[in-house]
């Protein structure tokens, strides 16, 4: 298979991913967003790069293990005669060309075990990839969490200190007392302690992403555009269809078999010898033409002699081929298991997000709401007013750390399935299935 053909098989994958070398272009003007980071770590990223050059060198091999053997070239000239002959009696130089012709079709079974090789080499560069992808939008929500969570420290430590500042004031014309005040600067301190965890979580996050992109660590990332969340309509049944054609294990297993198959086949090759012709062309001292003789001959091994080898190399590789399909069922139970988990994590993670964001946080931010009004108009005490705002910051927190587990959670079901997926399922997502080339396809076009 010739590699602008993988290129384009590659591309009907997933077609947000970008091969290394081309690089991503950054955008200048506004805030960059995770299509912007997704594309620039694809093309930059060190382990993608290594992961797409051991797929170049693998798919190298394939033409290498096609070729026929080289060709011999032998030449025999005649030192010294030590007995008496007559003239043009025997040959005193021979030249022979000599080519091993493959009927049996080894190189062919080698060049499908190449083929099968290099279809794993580039399953683990795709999985190099969705793996990258996965760390990257990982640390990109993390980072965007962060964001949001320092926004909403920062309004409740402004608002707090503007009470703590009315509380002081009241305090000298007898109103309140200390321990309010103590209060309001503990909860204070509290919210700066807050903070500075939040800033410490954010840096974190921009180093995943500077290393992931392979800018210098200490790179800047700015402040990242809020996203909807996500909104996956896909069953079961579709994610199952797309994981056995998709993932990246899956393939290498079904690859697997198919490199077992062609030793299978090259094993009982074995059996068959290919016949080695030779040219030769003699010359007499005592001629006076330049080729006084022209020759033909044929050579082969014979294996029949050693039935034992080959009947043995036949039984190792039907062994083989056994293990490599139990392997495959291995993979496909282990991966769908995955799935399924996955999923149950997904479930439960939106449903919390959606009962925190829908219910709960509503609920609390009303209830500081009437907590503030009685607090300004002397109907509740600054303690009230205390438990209800740390109440409203928990809900806000948490409300903020289930988004960000719920599109965490859809990044590690896209790594599971093997390709990105739209918040909406297509028509042309599904065909895609049916595009991409099995392993015996590739050998059968390499």
């Amino acid at each position: 298979m010739k590699r602008s053909i993988l290129a384009v098989t590659y591309i009907l994958i997933s077609g947000t991913m970008v091969f290394p070398f081309a690089r991503a272009k950054e955008s200048v003007q506004g805030k960059l967003t995770l299509v912007d980071f997704t594309r620039e770590a694809l093309a930059n990223n060190p382990s993608i790069t290594s992961a797409w050059r051991k797929w170049n060198g693998m798919h190298a091999r394939i033409v290498q293990a096609k070729a026929w053997d080289d060709p011999r070239v032998g030449a025999d000239f005649t030192a010294k005669r030590f007995v008496e002959m007559a003239p043009n009696s025997m040959a005193d130089q021979m030249f022979t060309v000599e080519q091993v012709i493959p009927i049996s079709g080894k190189n062919l079974s080698r060049g499908r075990v190449a083929a099968a090789d290099a279809l794993v080499a580039f399953e683990n560069f795709r999985r190099q990839q969705l793996d990258v992808v996965n760390k990257l939008k990982a640390a990109y929500f993390q980072f965007l969490n962060s964001q949001n969570q320092l926004a909403i420290n920062g309004r409740n430590l402004t608002s707090l200190q503007q009470i703590a500042t009315g509380i002081r004031a009241k305090y000298q014309t007898g109103m309140e007392t200390v321990p309010e005040i103590l209060a309001a600067e503990i909860e204070v301190a509290k919210l700066e302690q807050e903070r500075d965890d939040f800033e410490r979580i954010r840096t974190e996050a921009q180093t995943q992403l500077n290393v992931l992109m392979n800018r210098p660590v200490t790179s800047p990332i700015g402040d990242l555009n809020a996203e909807n969340p996500i909104a996956l309509q896909f069953s079961e049944k579709d994610l199952t269809s797309l994981l056995l054609n998709f993932r990246p294990e899956v393939r290498i297993a079904r690859a697997g078999i198919d490199v077992e198959k062609a030793r299978l086949q090259l094993a009982r090759r074995e059996w068959i010898p290919d016949p080695a012709i030779n040219i030769n062309e003699q010359r007499y001292n005592g001629a006076a033409q330049t080729v006084s003789q022209l020759g033909a001959g044929v050579s082969f091994s014979i294996p029949w002699v050693n039935p034992g080898k080959y009947s043995s190399a036949v039984h190792e590789a039907e062994e083989n081929l056994g293990a490599a399909n139990a392997e495959l069922e291995v993979v496909k139970s282990e991966s769908l298991g995955l799935l399924h988990d996955q999923l149950e994590r997904i479930k439960t993670t939106r449903h919390h997000y959606e009962l925190y964001s829908g219910k709960i946080l509503p609920l609390a931010q009303q209830a500081f709401d009437t907590i503030q009004l009685n607090y300004e108009t002397g109907k509740s005490s600054f303690a009230d007013w205390i438990a209800t705002q740390r109440s409203l910051r928990d809900v806000q927190a948490a409300t903020n750390n289930m988004l960000t587990d719920y599109e965490t959670a859809v990044t590690e079901l896209e790594a599971i399935v093997g390709v990105e997926l739209p918040a909406h399922p297509s028509k042309n997502l599904r065909q895609k299935n049916r595009e991409l080339p099995s392993g015996t396809d590739w050998i059968k076009t390499g």
